[in-house]
């Protein structure tokens, strides 16, 4: 743009500031003032010079500017209208934007800008597309503006452009708006940032450089002088930025994206529709244009419920083109950064959209790339350094904003071949149930060592880190009538979710392994998943009722079929469900025939657990006795079978016959024995690397020590027990220690001591 360009669209340049702060579409500018949406757009757009008398104040009015920007708005229109304009082009372009007139959500941040101040230099705020930088900024160099007599002044870089401004175009600006004359200017790049410095030196100045593309962008307009302060906002981290410090901007918090939703819309309209308020902001999520943007559309459509546009939202094939007002479009603020990206980074975006979970890695880049790591790592930092995806706390790991992984599958189908497409989305689930399958066959009492997997340790470390994505391949492998992959990834999980029962969705999983069976034909399998599904729905859902059920019909399918293994096994979840819901009787007779069925089949695979679940039914009895010595023949059998299986599945296996010897001992009111009994059984948890279960160890030895007045001791095991419980899904074990530890007396006799938890 040459100099009588710039002059001549300064107010079509201030109009469109103005419009843009004001968060309105051209639409929604034209029905507020009555100026047509074509005058508009040339007045933006500079094919018309100004706007007339009139038409400048209705849209002073429709903007809502008051005091020196109206009057530096009129006076623009004005000089436009004359053809020789008075003001400065590059001075009205470097004053302050109007402020959004409601910035919600982030008053921390303005604190921390507040602070920041005093400091000077440089401070970069970063975030996703749409998350708010601009607006931030402005805000803060509205209110700091008093802390810089010297002037305070923004530029629009355009870093997201096809052709960004120059950083010789933003100096030359600058330049004449500090009282620099066009004449006196010099030159060379160099020689201009040379001269701003020295300008800026013994002044306190704040400038605002928004948008810039990337670091060599805001170099050359960076000033070192103590009293300044320059705010930069960008979509890239700027990480090479010497000196400067840098502010994250997060995304609204759920209570703060609705209350920007009541400023656009109306808090009557909010407060009609409160659920649909939350859910609308959750799928905008919580992006404060998202957000805008869905209360234009409202706010220019009284008569849409809330709940219409919910519903219109939901759908994440459209909810892109939903999410659009005028010329106010979050797709097209995606694009700005996507275009902006190497070749390589672009494919490795849009492709990452067949990441069926809600993070990654490395392993996962290089699957749908078939790149090297080097590669792949630098193309995911590209996408990191742009904000397209964002780092978990977890090092190494990345996820999408939920809006922008919807822009990634855009750009995967707009942009792959449908073959290339389908064999991506295999490739992916291929990798993510073959490898789940082999880490879960690795806790089978059997296990050896494997090409991918050479200890338990690896595996649980595999099958946690991407617990996310296999899951949920899992459930696109139904969907796309994977069966066999579906049923063997559920059969692979049978002895990992006995580790992990508290985690997982174990119930779902087993559900897709029962359909993925039914669907196959196969009574044999369809009566394993029976059992599994059971076994979740008692064991770790609580549902008693539903899993005899289950279980039934698992005893039934198998009775059918002649498989005697899984009817085995269905007498024994039966005999467990049984006691739980008080029908001992009932429960003795289904784990008395598991027992004779199992002597068919392996120790460790089978005998031990059938055999120690009959002990706890005959302890639920009261009959201790018999009881403890099930127990502890399984013992005697364990350690003669103790070369048939891993020492992590002897460990854990015999560690639970002994814990229930100790229950055995507390029915029996033998305190000191059972206390022994499970402070014997901790430390073979601890052998065998398993905290939880040694947590809860410590908590019955604890309140077998209390029973027996070992009270230090006792206080001891509780503490201990205490200190392991840190995991979410047991706070009511936490609970449990908590009370135990209330029932001791007081340490040292007060009347306070052993009354609160630590």
């Amino acid at each position: 743009m040459d100099e009588s360009d710039e002059q001549s669209s300064v107010f079509g340049q201030l109009l469109l500031s103005h419009r843009r702060a004001a968060g309105l579409s051209q639409s929604a500018l034209a029905r507020r003032s009555g100026v047509s949406i074509r005058a508009l757009r040339d007045l933006e757009r500079g094919r018309a010079q100004a706007a007339q008398q009139r038409s400048a104040e209705v849209l002073a009015d429709a903007l809502d500017l008051a005091g020196a920007q109206r009057e530096l708005f009129l006076r623009a229109a004005k000089e436009g209208r004359r053809r020789v304009p008075k003001v400065s082009g590059a001075a009205a372009l470097c004053v302050l934007p109007p402020r959004v007139p409601s910035l919600v959500g982030r008053e921390g941040d303005l604190d921390r800008l507040r602070a920041e101040a005093a400091a000077g230099g440089v401070v970069a705020i970063v975030g996703h597309p749409g998350v708010g930088k601009t607006a931030l900024a402005i805000a803060a160099a509205h209110e700091l503006s008093a802390q810089f007599p010297d002037g305070c002044f923004a530029i629009d870089l355009r870093g997201m452009d096809d052709q960004p401004l120059a950083a010789r175009s933003a100096l030359g600006r600058l330049l004449r708006a500090l009282g620099v004359a066009p004449t006196e200017i010099p030159m060379p790049e160099s020689e201009q940032a040379s001269l701003l410095r020295m300008l800026l030196h013994n002044r306190r100045v704040l400038l605002v450089l928004d948008n810039a593309s990337d670091e060599a962008h805001v170099r050359p307009l960076l000033s070192a002088g103590p009293g300044c302060l320059t705010l930069v906002t960008c979509r890239r981290a700027l990480a090479g930025l010497e000196h400067a410090r840098w502010l994250w901007l997060d995304l609204l918090t759920p209570e703060h994206a609705v209350e920007l939703l009541s400023v656009t819309i109306g808090a009557d309209r909010v407060e009609a529709e409160r659920a649909a308020a939350a859910e609308l902001v959750e799928l905008c999520g919580y992006l404060p244009l998202a957000v805008r943007i869905a209360g234009n559309r409202l706010a220019n459509r009284p008569h849409w419920s809330l709940a219409y546009l919910v519903d219109e939202l939901r759908d994440a094939r459209t909810r892109l083109n939903s999410l659009s007002a005028g010329d106010l479009q979050l797709r097209s603020a995606f694009g700005m950064s996507y275009r902006r990206l190497s070749a390589a980074a672009r494919q490795l975006f849009r492709r990452l959209a067949a990441v069926p979970g809600p993070d990654f890695g490395l392993e996962l880049a290089e699957v749908v790339t078939g790149t090297s790591e080097p590669e792949v790592r630098l193309q995911l930092e590209e996408l990191a350094e742009a904000n397209l995806v964002q780092a978990t706390q977890r090092t190494g790991r990345f996820q999408f904003h939920d809006l922008i992984r919807i822009f990634a599958a855009e750009r995967m189908e707009a942009e792959e071949e449908p073959p290339e497409r389908e064999r991506l989305i295999n490739a992916v689930l291929d990798h993510l149930l073959g490898t789940a399958i082999s880490a879960g066959l690795m806790f089978f009492p059997d296990a050896q060592p494997g090409e991918r997997f050479a200890t338990q340790d690896d595996a649980a470390e595999w099958l946690d880190l991407e617990a996310g994505n296999w899951l949920a391949a899992q459930h696109v492998a139904t969907r796309l009538g994977r069966d066999r992959d579906v049923l063997e990834l559920a059969r692979a999980m049978h002895w990992y979710s006995d580790s992990r029962w508290l985690h997982g969705p174990w119930d779902r999983i087993f559900a897709l392994g029962v359909a993925a069976a039914r669907a196959l034909g196969n009574r044999q399998e369809l009566a394993m998943m029976l059992n599994f599904l059971g076994w979740a729905q008692h064991m770790c859902l609580g549902d008693n009722e539903t899993g005899l059920v289950t279980h039934q019909e698992a005893l039934a399918v198998a009775t059918e079929a002649g498989d005697r293994q899984e009817q085995a096994w269905a007498h024994a979840y039966l005999g467990s469900v049984l006691m739980r819901l008080g029908r001992l009787d009932e429960a003795r007779e289904h784990a008395q025939q598991s027992c004779l069925l199992a002597g068919e089949f392996g120790f460790w695979t089978m005998q031990i657990s059938v055999r120690n679940r009959l002990g706890r039914v005959l302890r639920a009895m009261g009959r201790y006795e018999e009881a403890i010595a099930v127990h502890r023949q399984l013992v005697e059998d364990a350690e003669r079978h103790q070369d048939e299986a891993p020492q992590g599945t002897r460990l854990w296996m015999t560690g639970v016959v002994v814990e229930e010897i100790g229950h055995a001992l507390k029915g029996m009111k033998e305190w000191r024995q059972a206390a022994e009994t499970f402070r014997d059984v901790r430390w073979v948890y601890v052998k065998g690397d398993l905290p939880s279960l040694a947590a809860d160890a410590a908590l019955y030895e604890g309140a077998a020590w209390r029973e027996a007045g070992e009270y230090a001791r006792a206080r001891e095991c509780l503490q201990l027990a205490l200190d392991a419980l840190t995991d979410s899904m047991v706070w009511t074990r936490r609970d449990e220690v908590l009370a135990e530890l209330r029932r001791l007396p007081p340490a040292d006799g007060g009347a306070e001591a052993g009354r609160k938890g630590p």
